[in-house]
């Protein structure tokens, strides 16, 4: 059995964007009450997330786009960002939160007190550029994480795999020329964003699906192009943007995938991260909208995280 951590914080619960946005406080507990259910929370180590630096922003965002985000954080009401993205009084401490857990749960699992970590956070952030917020993000959680890792003593290569219905945008603008830093991202396409950059062999891998693709196109696709480069580049550390928004269930995508695809992959990442990494992985919750589907989704990857 790995030593599972599960980074999570109660004020995530207090960001909201409007009365019936698809991104919404239950989805934190859909997570948290499933586990408790399947008996896995009992088992988990809990930890408080503790709000990202300013330097730690820093790595992935410009001081102005910080600056600005923070002075538009509204005192009361809300602030709207794009046409799917606002700010409550708590959104940015949600945010803050939710891009500290990510720098948490590196610190704890390289410094070797876990094996590995779930941070089950919100708002999610993989949206989120390096100068601008959107698609219900407001910070690169992941590549904030990936980035800090990157600082700390025996990690000079990093993985980031992201398995939400929706591209990485985010994510591959900050991190997308690294050297040191590698990124496949699947997803449905078209679909929101709609944009995704050039592959470079080696290093950054995007692979869209068609909208109607079940787990059998997932599998293969992740086996044929993701796990071969993926365990080229031999990694120090996987970092997980763990979306479960592809499920078919979910009302924000179109793809077809069960639990048994979550589960699936997070073995297989698993693999790669007992060959290269010392077992050592990141998992930092993206989308999943259905919350049924998102609470079963996440136990079977939080379970295999800890098998």
């Amino acid at each position: 059995m790995s030593k599972t951590a599960l980074i999570t914080h109660q004020d995530c619960v207090r960001h909201e964007m409007s009365a019936g946005h698809p991104e919404r406080p239950a989805r934190i507990g859909a997570v948290l009450d499933e586990l408790v259910a399947q008996g896995l929370f009992q088992m988990l180590e809990q930890i408080e997330a503790p709000e990202a630096t300013r330097d730690q922003l820093l790595l992935a965002h410009p001081a102005t786009y910080v600056d600005d985000l923070m002075a538009r954080s509204p005192s009361q009401g809300s602030v709207q960002l794009d046409a799917d993205t606002s700010m409550n009084e708590y959104s940015l401490r949600a945010a803050l939160l939710a891009a500290g857990a990510g720098v948490k749960a590196v610190d704890l699992v390289v410094g070797g007190s876990f094996d590995n970590a779930f941070c089950c956070v919100r708002p999610p952030g993989h949206h989120a550029e390096r100068a601008e917020a959107m698609g219900f993000c407001f910070f690169g959680s992941v590549a904030i994480a990936a980035l800090h890792a990157l600082q700390l003593d025996g990690i000079s290569k990093v993985a980031i795999v992201d398995f939400d219905v929706h591209h990485g945008n985010g994510t591959e603008d900050i991190v997308g020329d690294h050297s040191q830093i590698f990124f496949c991202s699947t997803f449905q396409h078209p679909l929101y964003p709609g944009k995704f950059g050039a592959n470079e062999v080696g290093r950054k891998i995007n692979i869209p699906l068609p909208g109607g693709s079940g787990g059998d196109v997932f599998r293969r696709e992740i086996e044929r192009d993701c796990l071969p480069a993926l365990r080229a580049f031999a990694p120090d550390l996987i970092v997980i943007s763990a979306g479960f928004d592809a499920h078919r269930d979910d009302m924000l995508g179109g793809l077809s995938f069960l639990e048994p695809d979550f589960e699936w992959v997070t073995k297989e990442l698993k693999a790669v991260a007992g060959e290269y990494c010392n077992g050592r992985m990141v998992s930092m919750l993206e989308g999943g909208y259905d919350l049924a589907a998102l609470g079963r989704s996440a136990a079977v990857h939080v379970k295999a995280l800890m098998s």
